[in-house]
């Protein structure tokens, strides 16, 4: 079934791998039955591929509610785009709703997913960044012509999400690989091991995603391996990471970073995929 090309990322999303998908589709098997993905972020692999068959999940509650309303809600949640404004005082007011200890309850699942969308179009540097209370915290972006409803784009994901058997999830990596078996293809993008003290790719969500978090997805690969499955996961290109996987294949690709708030350290980094099969040639 050809792809559609309007079937993409809808959000701007930390360590989000448009920019890699040349490089990571080099090794993606030729075949598999169901695809999972376990942190789905803005769904740059799962649009790229468009399997017809999917597990998807992420622990970001307020990123799942997008997914889902796209799905089940799409006219409604058009409708509340459209009613958004590129006004700093509205953005404000918009960014600060999350305050209110009674934010889910007074704000519907539509309301909701139009809220991340319009700020995610509009605050600096396009970043979902959230403090440790779980509060959006990124300021005004102070762009000229924000596009926060693009129809489109919207309109072909839901197809997508519609026509296809995707289940979508919103829980921890380990529960929702928990049914996979031999011939499935699990790609795994967690929160990067940081290159540096400052460098942490986490602050998209309260929970910290540390070394002990690392090594247990590490063992998550090693039983999905023994179940017979194909598995690819990016990370980081650091000593830790290398260790871990030793003994699976690695390969080297370089990503350009933008999301970076100091423009002077963004460009081409080092991250590495590892899987346990050989090069797809």
């Amino acid at each position: 079934m050809p792809k559609n090309q309007l079937v993409k990322p809808f959000l701007k999303w930390a360590g989000g791998k448009r920019q890699l998908l040349s490089e990571i589709n080099k090794y993606v098997p030729k075949k598999y039955k169901t695809y999972y993905e376990p942190f789905l972020g803005g769904g740059a692999v799962l649009f790229e591929l468009q399997p017809q068959k999917a597990i998807i999940n992420d622990r970001n509650p307020e990123l799942i509610n997008c997914y889902q309303v796209i799905r089940d809600c799409l006219e409604d949640l058009i409708v509340d785009l459209s009613k958004h404004k590129n006004e700093e005082s509205y953005y404000y007011q918009i960014r600060n709703c999350d305050r209110s200890p009674t934010y889910k309850d007074d704000y519907d699942v539509v309301a909701r997913a139009s809220r991340i969308i319009y700020l995610n179009k509009t605050c600096y540097n396009g970043l979902f960044r959230v403090n440790s209370q779980g509060h959006f915290n990124v300021p005004f972006g102070k762009y000229k012509k924000p596009n926060f409803l693009e129809e489109d784009v919207l309109r072909a994901i839901n197809k997508y999400l519609n026509h296809n058997q995707v289940k979508i999830l919103n829980t921890d990596f380990e529960e929702a690989v928990k049914d996979a078996t031999k011939g499935d293809f699990i790609y795994f993008d967690p929160p990067y091991d940081p290159v540096s003290s400052t460098a942490s790719f986490t602050g998209y969500d309260v929970n910290c995603f540390a070394q002990d978090q690392q090594k247990r997805l590490k063992s998550v690969f090693d039983d999905l391996n023994q179940r017979g499955c194909q598995v690819l996961l990016s990370n980081a290109c650091t000593d830790f990471i290398l260790n871990l996987y030793s003994d699976y294949t690695i390969e080297t690709v370089y990503a350009t970073r933008a999301i970076n708030s100091n423009a002077l350290k963004r460009g081409k980094v080092s991250e590495v995929l590892v899987m346990n099969y050989g090069k797809i040639l």
